[in-house]
């Protein structure tokens, strides 16, 4: 049926393989407006700050977070995702109608929607935008995972769409709710890919990009004409904020403080140890679970101890993640239980593969021939038992978190060595190979998110090559049954941590804090704040 639910749709649940119940509002800020402002406004410029740089504000290309609040307001996007519900709703596509067996998708476009150029948005946009997505390959981490099997887009009039695939593709339709799958004008998508990261930029959006200083902030601006919102939106029209100033800010505790002394409007990535300072100051914190894969160390098989499945296993057993959670973290966090985080559809708990017990750890590594050294490490043939884990510092606990689970291992006689880098310096590194282990999670409202960060055919990140969890990545993303995909998702989810191909510790929520002028702000189905809606008192 046009509009309904699609047959791979998400529960309520776009990237980076770089996040319990929230305590505040999962959908929006819900204190009321101080002074005699009551009802949402135009005007006001919101400074919100950021914990990392964004590095690329394409839509296509954006890979993080902190690059997504930014790109999401410069493009809409077919579709939109209601995050309590998993349904998929009406955006520039006002209806669509799915295959029966998801190998065509056909899209009927909205007629009154332009880019900030004042082009067009139309049905050859739309060929183009998947066009090119397809064609930055690599460079577009999601959008590559998104599209495979795309064998194109048929202009079949002037506002209908139809893409098709060479095999059946279940998540395509919620993929295209995602800010990767956003359109973008002719005139930026006829520019080198490359020069897109920093812009200019021309998107469907709300916004326009005004400038991109990397290191310092974003600039946005209201878009005069836009006609639109989707399904989720809470109005039409021109956004209320005048301007937007997204605002580098990495320290964690600088950002806390710039909040409290009213030098930013909002904040993103609130410490776990400054929730309730920030609450009992009067701060308005908005947060969410994220979907996806969670936090986790990924093996980098391909690497001599690391590709050895009794050391994997050995470390799946031998973190204690409740330690993890209770000590570092805070009650908006829970300990991971599978290969994904448990608000993501088709989660299965896998509880019991992970549970903590150092003294089977210790049993995997002896049987192995790792044997304990004078300094209690281990060694096997004459190599010491040291991994090398490398970690970004785009959420402020990492490497607190790291230090403990350093201590965990080594009481098992794992050694461990921390590797803190810049995100550029991370990605450079997982693509080279120079590590044993990389920390990080991947968000996205659609369990193919494992098939993005585990098939051969895509990243492959950890260098895997397991032709028996292809297959069920490969099915799974295929079946038109959602029964059936459910059978699918629950055996990779278990295959992965059966082979230990990563180590999963916690799930991310992410956690906003809002000065008490800020209303509106939105999370979506990946729990990213949003601004369309939002307003100043």
């Amino acid at each position: 049926m046009p509009g309904s639910r699609p047959p791979a749709a998400v529960l309520a649940s776009a990237v980076v393989l770089s996040v319990t119940l929230a305590a505040c509002s999962s959908t929006s800020s819900s204190s009321s407006p101080s002074g005699a402002d009551t009802k949402p406004h135009a005007g006001g410029h919101l400074t919100f700050a950021l914990g990392s740089d964004p590095l690329c504000v394409d839509p296509h290309q954006a890979a993080t977070n902190d690059a997504v609040y930014a790109a999401r307001g410069l493009v809409d996007s077919l579709t939109d995702q209601n995050p309590a519900t998993g349904k998929i709703v009406p955006w520039l596509a006002s209806s669509w109608e799915v295959s029966p067996n998801a190998t065509a998708f056909t899209f009927h476009l909205r007629d009154d929607a332009t880019f900030s150029d004042g082009t067009p948005v139309d049905a050859r946009s739309v060929k183009e935008n998947l066009d090119a997505v397809v064609q930055l390959g690599a460079k577009s981490i999601f959008g590559s995972g998104y599209l495979s099997g795309y064998k194109g887009t048929e202009v079949v009039d002037a506002h209908t769409a139809k893409v098709t695939f060479d095999h059946p593709n279940a998540q395509f339709l919620q993929a295209t709710s995602t800010t990767t799958l956003g359109l973008l004008a002719d005139a930026s998508l006829r520019r080198p890919a490359d020069s897109l990261c920093t812009g200019p930029l021309i998107g469907s959006g709300p916004f326009v990009l005004d400038g991109y200083t990397p290191g310092k902030s974003v600039e946005l601006s209201r878009r005069a004409n836009y006609k639109g919102g989707s399904g989720q939106a809470g109005h039409t029209g021109p956004a209320y904020l005048e301007r937007i100033s997204f605002k580098v800010v990495p320290e964690s505790g600088v950002r806390t403080g710039s909040l409290e002394s009213g030098q930013v409007d909002a904040i993103a990535g609130v410490a776990p140890q400054d929730e309730a300072g920030l609450r009992s100051q009067g701060e308005k914190l908005l947060s969410r679970p994220n979907p996806g894969v969670p936090v986790a160390l990924s093996a980098n098989t391909s690497r001599p101890q690391a590709g050895d499945i009794a050391v994997r296993r050995a470390l799946e057993v031998a973190v204690d993640r409740k330690e993890v959670v209770d000590t570092i973290l805070s009650g908006s966090y829970r300990p991971a239980t599978s290969s994904l985080s448990s608000t993501t559809d088709d989660y299965r708990d896998n509880a019991a593969l992970l549970a903590h017990d150092p003294a089977a750890a210790e049993r995997i590594l002896d049987a192995a021939g790792w044997k304990p050294g004078p300094d209690g490490i281990r060694a096997k043939n004459g190599a010491k038992l040291d991994l090398k884990i490398i970690l970004a510092p785009n959420f402020g606990p990492n490497q607190s978190v790291l230090e403990l689970v350093q201590q965990q291992l080594k009481k098992v006689g794992i050694g461990v060595t921390l590797r803190v880098l810049t995100i550029a310096d991370y990605q450079q590194a997982q693509k080279s190979g120079d590590y044993d282990l990389a920390w990080g999670n991947g968000t996205r409202a659609d369990p193919d998110i494992l098939r993005t960060a585990f098939s051969s055919k895509l990243l492959n990140l950890s260098h895997i090559h397991d032709t028996r969890l292809e297959d069920l990545l490969d099915r799974q993303a295929s079946a038109a049954d959602p029964a059936q995909r459910a059978a699918y998702v629950a055996d990779a989810q278990r295959r992965v941590l059966e082979q230990a191909y990563q180590i999963p510790v916690f799930e991310m929520t992410s956690v906003y804090a809002l000065g008490s002028r800020v209303h509106g702000i939105t999370l979506g189905s990946s729990s990213q704040a949003q601004f369309y809606d939002a307003w100043l008192s």
